[in-house]
């Protein structure tokens, strides 16, 4: 029991927390086989022993009394503790549950995002793909061009070379 817990309690209910705590002790055991054993040594003391038995009977009935009330007061907070651990327990269920279908909400939400990003891959694949074909007929284009352009120069090359043999 926690020390708040035991603040929160009433004086009888504290009694019946250290009267329990202490029954089942080491020492309660000692000083009850102390109290018997002395109380039948009375005997040798000229104390007769129906008269120690009468003690002793009454002494340890009214101690189980007491005892057993104390103990079933320990019983009914540990019972009042169990559920509120029993609902907190349920709450936790609750919120794991919540948890739960978030988590699968989140699933669908990555697979989404995952088909998506395959098909942003697939299509900058195809822009790739488009833009190197793009590339290649820009240079065949280039490539004829240039091929225009140096016959067109050895043409006029020839042409020069026709001209200053005339005109020589």
């Amino acid at each position: 029991m926690s020390p708040r817990e035991y603040k929160n309690l009433t004086t009888l209910e504290k009694i019946s927390v250290r009267a329990t705590s202490w029954v089942g002790s080491t020492k309660s055991l000692a000083v009850h086989t102390t109290l018997f054993v002395f109380a039948f040594f009375l005997v040798l003391f000229g104390v007769k022993f129906d008269k120690i038995l009468l003690v002793v009977t009454t002494i340890v009935s009214l101690e189980a009394i007491y005892l057993s009330i104390f103990i079933q007061m320990s019983v009914n907070r540990q019972t009042r503790r169990l559920r509120e651990v029993s609902k907190d327990i349920e709450e936790i269920q609750e919120d794991v549950e919540d948890i739960a279908e978030d988590v699968g909400e989140i699933e669908k939400d990555v697979d989404e995002i995952q088909k998506d990003v395959d098909e942003i891959q697939e299509d900058f694949e195809d822009i790739t793909e488009e833009a190197d074909t793009y590339e290649e007929n820009e240079k065949a284009k280039d490539d004829v061009a240039m091929t225009k352009i140096e016959k067109t120069l050895s043409e006029l090359m020839r042409e020069i070379q026709e001209l200053k043999k005339t005109r020589e």
